[in-house]
Formats: structure tokens, C-alpha cells, sequence
């Protein structure tokens, strides 16, 4: 038996970081929305004591698994294993699209479709609500990734409210080639003296009066300030968003993935291939927002 899903990326339209619990966890409210641009996952049946294997298609991860180096879907299908009782012989193979250690959730996005697929597979009969308790030990982004669309995340990221679908905005995504700290990144935030603070209460009333128009003008990202600070191209990466048609740019989670919102599907794939002459090592996508997941297999 073979079970098949997509693990969808994620942008922050609005990140605001609210304060820090004791235990040194920030709290955050921050509107999410999925895209279609996505992992692919397959699941199949191993023999008896396979045990949990992963074949993917990425450089990166193959290096990690070399090293001894467990990435999320093996610690999702483990944390899955401990909290049923049960034991999985099961070959997951990856198809690795999203950018990695990007502000995407990507990792996050794997690890919740493993939990999903996982769950079909062995016909564990588990709720969205329990995948995403179990999903919380692993990171503060896979609750929100078990369903994704368009959310409000509170707290560490894993208190989440729906929200009313946006258009399905067509965006282009630009990382460029270095490495972004997250815990680094916080602590220099913590470090600010007057921090920036997006107007998330505007951005939700705009998601629930379906004023699109609106939704460009008010992107904003409290942990902007500090990634661009030590990384100029960031700002550099949005001017050429703009100049190449977007509505607004701006920086994803953490970073250092840039962002952009268009019009229109031409427009958007047109500034893609613009901006991949100008960034030729940079990651870039065209995709649009994804408002509910669909298994293109079955």
C-alpha cells in the first residue's frame, strides 16, 4: 500500500513578536498562509523489522542522514511511533522542493505530512487535533502545518485561529544563498531598543471584511529589522520584487527567504524569470496562496 502527500510551504503575511515566556520561548502573533509550492512525500509498507527509512532527492538531507543527523520527518514518524505504541516498517521518499532553512516552514511542512500520511497508512485513526499535540514537541510551526491555510498563531506559533481564505495571491519567492541563525536572529531582537511592530490587528480586519486590495499594504515583519541588518541583500532582494511588478515584498519567518505579491499568475512567472537572471544562484518559485490542501494522486 502506497499513501502520497504534499507538504506545503508557508509565509508570514504579518509576524509580530509579542514577548518571551520563562523558558525562553517568544511569543508571537502572526498571520500564516500556505502556498501551493510543496514537498512531496510518498509512504509505502516495508517489510517486517525494516524499520523507518527515508530516501530523498535532497544534497542537504542525504548529508545530514550520512552524518548520523535525524531531520524531522524521521523525528515526526518516531514521536508518531512513541505516541501510539506502535512500531512502523515503512520507505518514505522525499521529493525536496522547498527551499531548506529558508523561513518556509519546510522542514515543519514535511514533518506534518509525515504525521498525515503516517497516520492514513497505518490507519492509526488519529484527529488533527492529536497529530498537532504530537507535532508541537517537535517544533512550534507543525501544528499549523497538520492543515495550513490562512491562520492566526499564537502564542510559541501553536495556539492557531482560521481565518476567512484570502485570494489566492500569485507570489514569488526569492531566497538567496546563505544561512539565517532563528535563534540568533531572536536574540538580536531581544537586544533592540524601539523594535518594529506589523499592525496584525489591521491585517485581520482586512482578511474579515475580504478586503484584498488592502493585503499587500499591510505585510510586515518584526524580525525583519534585525536579519537585514546583517544581511543588506534582504532589502535588496524586495526593491528588485518591486521593480519587477510586486504589489509589496518583504522577509518570511526568520528569513531569509524574500517574498513578493502580483497581480497575476503572467506577471508574477514574468518576474520570476527576471529575477532569476539577476540572482542566477538564488532559489525562486512562482506560486500563488494555497487555501486548503488537495491530494493531486487520488
Amino acid at each position: 500500500m502506497t499513501i502520497y502527500e504534499q507538504a506545503k510551504a508557508k509565509i508570514n503575511l504579518s509576524l509580530d513578536v509579542t514577548g518571551r515566556r520563562e523558558d525562553g520561548y517568544h511569543l508571537v502573533r502572526m498571520i500564516m498562509q500556505t502556498l501551493d509550492l510543496c514537498d512531496d512525500l510518498t509512504f509505502e509498507v516495508a517489510g517486517e523489522s525494516a524499520g523507518i527509512t527515508l530516501i530523498t532527492d535532497s544534497g542537504v538531507l542525504n548529508k545530514e542522514q550520512s552524518e548520523g543527523s535525524d531531520n524531522l520527518i524521521i523525528k515526526a514518524a518516531r514521536a508518531l511511533e512513541q505516541a501510539t505504541g506502535k512500531t512502523f516498517d515503512v520507505n518514505i521518499t522525499l521529493a525536496k522542493r522547498i527551499p531548506i532553512a529558508a523561513g518556509m516552514a519546510g522542514g515543519s511542512a514535511d514533518a506534518a505530512a509525515t504525521l498525515r500520511g503516517l497516520n492514513r497508512l497505518f490507519e492509526l485513526g488519529l484527529s488533527y487535533d492529536e497529530l498537532r499535540a504530537i507535532g508541537l514537541k517537535l517544533g512550534a510551526d507543525i501544528p499549523f502545518c497538520v492543515e495550513g491555510g490562512l491562520c492566526l498563531c499564537e502564542g510559541i506559533g501553536e495556539i492557531l485561529t482560521p481565518l476567512t481564505k484570502l485570494p489566492n495571491y500569485p507570489t514569488v519567492i526569492c531566497k538567496p544563498p546563505i544561512f539565517v541563525s532563528t535563534p540568533s536572529v531572536y536574540k538580536a531582537y531581544d537586544s533592540l531598543e524601539a523594535p518594529y511592530h506589523p499592525d496584525v490587528d489591521a491585517m485581520l480586519a482586512a482578511i474579515k471584511e475580504y478586503d484584498a486590495p488592502a493585503i499587500p499594504g499591510l505585510l510586515g515583519n518584526s524580525l525583519e529589522t534585525v536579519t537585514a541588518a546583517v544581511h543588506p541583500i534582504i532589502k535588496e532582494i524586495e526593491k528588485s520584487m518591486i521593480e519587477v511588478g510586486a504589489l509589496n515584498s518583504i522577509m518570511s519567518g526568520s528569513g531569509p527567504t524574500v517574498f513578493g505579491l502580483f497581480n497575476s499568475v503572467k506577471e508574477a512567472n514574468e518576474a520570476a524569470e527576471a529575477l532569476r537572471h539577476k540572482y542566477k544562484d538564488f532559489e525562486i518559485h512562482s506560486t500563488k496562496f494555497n487555501n486548503g490542501f488537495i491530494n493531486r494522486y487520488e
